[in-house]
């Protein structure tokens, strides 16, 4: 998520977009010698950008016009709406609102990051979010989507705590396929949570990327989300997360009806 976006900031007549949620960022507004922007996911501001109920909205004197929903953007994850804040904004004076819509809504974002593939016949829709290489970065991704996924996970083992992302699994997952030198870590992590909040989760494991495309392939039923997001580093199978990324999506095209 962006902090702030400074435009000219060194000049009387330039502008600055502050995140009002960061007492940091919001302390800049006093300092600062042109027009502030705000944005802000939290309070509902008299001016600027605000991120409420999943939408967008322009605040002027209290007045507040709808931009933009979540569920209009190609891109996952909500923290994208603050992102989109500090895109409209900065764009504001250059172009009209309609097109910054047009290009957002469009935007698919970097490739390995929550990147679409594809979509089967099924409406089983397939992601590629290689470049997460730790519990964190996964725990985003999940929160990106409405659903539980089938999530495809782990990797070279750089010595990370798994427990923190054990209850997100479980909250946000369906069917877990796990791969590489961390799973019998993030295994133990789930098992440990399971067996806490007694719950039941399906957990398949692979040896190969192959392998894991065709579990989940074979266990995905209409509607559903396929995310590769392994919560670890990928260096023991691959070069890098580009080239882990790369090969799964390939894969995915060559396999996946």
């Amino acid at each position: 998520m962006l902090k702030s976006v400074f435009l000219h900031h060194k000049m009387s007549h330039g502008k600055v977009i502050l995140n009002y949620d960061n007492e940091i960022t919001r302390a800049l507004a006093d300092e600062v010698k042109g027009k502030v922007i705000f944005f802000s996911s939290k309070t509902k501001l008299d001016n600027g950008y605000i991120v409420d109920n999943d939408t967008i909205k322009l605040c002027e004197n209290k007045l507040r016009k709808h931009i933009l929903n979540y569920k209009d953007m190609t891109l996952k994850g909500r923290h994208n709406l603050e992102n989109a804040c500090c895109a409209i904004a900065a764009t504001e004076d250059f172009v009209d609102i309609q097109t910054a819509i047009k290009v957002i809504t469009s935007f698919k974002g970097v490739e390995h990051r929550l990147e679409f593939i594809l979509e089967t016949e099924n409406n089983v829709k397939w992601y590629n979010d290689s470049v997460s290489s730790s519990p964190t970065r996964t725990i985003a991704g999940l929160n990106a989507f409405d659903k539980k996924v089938i999530l495809i996970a782990g990797g070279y083992d750089k010595n990370l705590d798994y427990t923190p992302i054990a209850k997100p699994i479980l909250d946000h997952v369906k069917s877990l396929i796990l791969i590489g030198q961390t799973k019998d870590k993030i295994y133990k992590a789930v098992l440990n949570e399971m067996e806490k909040e007694n719950k039941d989760l399906n957990i398949y494991n692979a040896n190969t990327l192959e392998e894991t495309v065709e579990i989940a392939n074979r266990i995905s039923t209409y509607g559903d989300i396929v995310l590769f997001s392994p919560a670890s580093a990928s260096f023991d199978m691959f070069k890098n997360f580009a080239d882990r990324g790369i090969k799964f999506k390939d894969l995915v095209c060559k396999m996946v009806k």
